[in-house]
């Protein structure tokens, strides 16, 4: 949603294998002053034809280019599950280019130092589709579709590698954003307090919220996820 004169851009990051329509939902939900944007990834969508990213890094500081291009109107960023890291290290890119993020949203993910690891990325294709649609967040229709899958497979296998080879590189100094953290309580994906050391990743102020449901619950009905995110955006352009 473009708008010409925002007073904050608010930069959404999908999470594997998704493309910027995860994001279209939020378009009206979102108010007045507040422009928003989504990140389309390599290979995803529109960019098929791309080759993958090397790293979330490489993500990460390609998109605080392209921000780097527009005018300076304050960001703040909203990342779910490997979205989360590339939006910390798209914050990390923009802090180290002087225009740090007003705030940082993560979502369904652990804290940087705990979320890499796994090997799912390396399973078969059968036993790696169906872990995946035992998460959810996937039409049954689509599901079902042999073509489909056998199209969105590499592309789920390249980003899953991705968050699970991932490492932040050091030096690792911390934010200086407020990061706020949200997480589903029968999420499989984020263990037990494993959210709450994104707190280390700031020295600014840390925030939690806690949504009932699974990893993909806000897909959905990302209303209530959406209002609180524009209540705190409210709070950091006032």
């Amino acid at each position: 949603m473009r708008d010409d004169h925002p007073a904050l851009r608010l930069v959404c990051f999908p999470h594997s294998g998704a493309s910027v329509t995860t994001y279209r939902s939020w378009a009206p939900l979102v108010p007045e002053g507040v422009e928003l944007l989504a990140v389309q990834y390599p290979q995803h969508a529109d960019r098929f034809a791309e080759p993958p990213a090397g790293s979330v890094a490489e993500m990460g500081a390609a998109v605080a280019a392209e921000l780097a291009t527009l005018d300076r109107t304050p960001v703040a960023l909203f990342g779910h599950s490997l979205g989360a890291l590339v939006s910390y290290e798209t914050a990390r890119a923009l802090t180290d280019a002087g225009f740090s993020p007003r705030l940082l949203f993560v979502s369904g993910c652990p804290a940087p130092e705990l979320a890499g690891g796994g090997t799912t990325h390396t399973l078969p294709d059968d036993e790696l589709w169906t872990r995946l649609l035992a998460l959810g967040g996937t039409d049954s229709a689509l599901a079902a579709d042999d073509e489909i899958r056998d199209l969105v497979l590499p592309v789920l296998r390249s980003d899953i590698t991705l968050h699970e080879t991932y490492r932040p590189a050091p030096p690792v100094r911390p934010l200086s954003c407020p990061i706020r953290c949200h997480y589903n309580t029968d999420d499989p994906l984020v263990p037990d307090g494993s959210f709450a050391t994104w707190a280390d990743a700031t020295s600014g102020p840390f925030s939690v919220r806690a949504w009932p449901g699974g990893h993909f619950h806000h897909l959905t009905d990302p209303t209530a996820l959406v209002a609180d995110v524009c209540d705190n955006l409210v709070e950091v352009v006032r």
